[in-house]
């Protein structure tokens, strides 16, 4: 019955008035107010059919992101990789699965910085691929998105990550390359100029690093080489970063 009712609209009034003129004024007014209603009844919409959420007007990324399908994001980060340390020159892929879309080039810069979508310029230099999505993902999730699911994988390394250099009581004062894929401890780098002069300070090894952010800003470490040569105590080395200037001393008392 009522999909027979919606079969009518306004537009069959006349031809209703037309076919009961010779019917009592009584049936007549009964058809109309009936054809009324039913005209009423199919034209007539919700308002909540039309409106969309207010939250889908105002960031209609998000809006999208609802209708994909979900991802274990517990096991995407699982197989990022959390070991190698990005460095400038660096070049990577950045991908977000829920925009189903071909993974996007990124290049760390020699500020230190990845140019990401929708977020712009973004400190990597240090960080792994797993730490970068991570708080990548916090970023996008902050305004963009309800959820993302952050993919960053290093696509090549640069053969030499740059330079740290050496100065002091060492046997092959100079610089030193670090080449992509190592780890140049202290120990490694004094071992590499061939070890200490006869009267170098082997206890107070300084290690001076400028920030990639303010370069005039610097931190200075001390490392007791003596103590990792001659008691392999290898947790009190540091690993260095391209720019760091290792000054060896000589000893006060010479003997």
């Amino acid at each position: 019955m009522n999909r027979l009712l919606k079969s009518f609209s306004i537009r069959h009034l006349p031809r209703i008035i037309s076919a009961c003129s010779g019917r009592p004024r009584r049936g007549v007014w009964a058809v109309i107010i009936i054809g009324l209603m039913i005209c009423l009844d199919s034209s007539s919409l919700s308002a909540a059919d039309v409106v969309p959420p207010k939250d889908a007007v105002a960031n209609p990324t998000k809006l999208l992101s609802t209708n994909l399908p979900t991802t274990n994001t517990s096991n995407t980060f699982d197989v990022l990789d959390n070991k190698y340390h990005l460095s400038i020159g660096d070049q990577l892929s950045f991908r977000i699965i829920e925009d189903e879309d071909d993974p996007k080039p990124l290049v760390v810069t020699d500020s230190g910085d990845v140019q990401v979508p929708y977020i712009g310029r973004y400190p990597a230099v240090g960080k792994t691929c797993k730490q970068l999505a991570a708080a990548l993902k916090t970023e996008l999730e902050k305004e963009y998105y309800y959820q993302a699911t952050v993919v960053v994988a290093v696509d090549s390394k640069p053969r030499s990550r740059g330079k740290i250099y050496l100065v002091g009581a060492i046997r092959a004062p100079g610089p030193q390359e670090i080449s992509s894929d190592e780890q140049l401890t202290v120990s490694k780098a004094i071992l590499r100029a061939g070890g200490f002069a006869e009267f170098a300070d082997q206890k107070n090894v300084r290690i001076t690093r400028g920030s990639v952010k303010s370069p005039d800003e610097k931190q200075t470490f001390t490392v007791n080489v003596a103590h990792i040569f001659e008691k392999g105590k290898t947790e009190e080395d540091i690993n260095l970063q391209p720019g760091d200037l290792v000054f060896i001393p000589e000893r006060m008392i010479r003997f």
